[in-house]
């Protein structure tokens, strides 16, 4: 399985997803636009993953490769291919099917439920309700055709699917206790107080067994997105 990964910053990595592709011999690949704006021949891919990113996807005049990526992504929903975005990567994968990207309500920075809506049997089915990490300031709306499959009280459209290949997520269910050091350590100015926005401690302070739900989760979404490919 080839796999090509969209990163936008340095600090906003796999997390727990490496192990996953990793435990199948998956073959990554990355377009890193910090350092190159190339982007692959997508007939060569199997699946394509979004990944964060504190810029925004209406950055277009300052980053002029957010074109080149949105197009990229789709054209790769277009051919079929399973394609996960995550935070910012699932705001690049509605605003590149047409729908809107804008600021939410709340800021929303830390450990936070989200909780199931009702779709139809053949999506995919998030626990009832479940702790996950957030970090985002942005929103998107669904794209045409697409179903929500999670929502939270600070934010209405938390995931969403099109089809039976694309899921974007708008929180983080990859990150490792490193990651989220990492967010802290780069982004910690923007813990500010306010209602959805934890103090780093509370970060912090998060379980293994936090952690090790998530990560189950974040692996059952990647099986659910690659079920015809493994």
């Amino acid at each position: 399985m080839n796999v090509h990964v969209l990163q936008h910053v340095p600090f906003e990595g796999l997390g727990s997803i490496e192990a996953w592709l990793a435990a199948r011999g998956a073959a990554l690949t990355y377009t890193r636009f910090y350092e190159s704006s190339a982007l692959p021949a997508l007939d060569a891919l199997d699946m394509v993953i979004a990944m964060g990113g504190p810029m925004s996807v209406n950055d277009e005049a300052e980053l002029p490769w957010l074109r080149d990526e949105k197009r990229f992504l789709r054209e790769a929903v277009g051919l079929g291919l399973p394609v996960l975005g995550i935070c910012l990567g699932a705001q690049l994968v509605a605003s590149a099917l047409g729908a809107r990207v804008h600021p939410g309500p709340h800021k929303e920075i830390g450990w936070f439920d989200v909780e199931a809506t009702p779709t139809p049997g053949d999506c995919f089915a998030f626990p009832e309700r479940c702790k996950v990490f957030h970090w985002h300031g942005e929103t998107f709306d669904l794209p045409p055709g697409a179903v929500r499959l999670a929502r939270s009280q600070a934010c209405e459209n938390q995931a969403f699917q099109l089809g039976p290949n694309v899921i974007g997520l708008q929180f983080h269910l990859e990150t490792t206790p490193e990651s989220a050091a990492s967010l802290i350590d780069h982004c910690g100015h923007e813990l500010v107080e306010a209602p959805w926005i934890q103090p780093a401690a509370v970060l912090r302070a998060a379980s293994p067994e936090t952690y090790a739900r998530i990560h189950a989760l974040m692996d059952e979404v990647l099986g659910y997105l690659t079920r015809s490919r493994t």
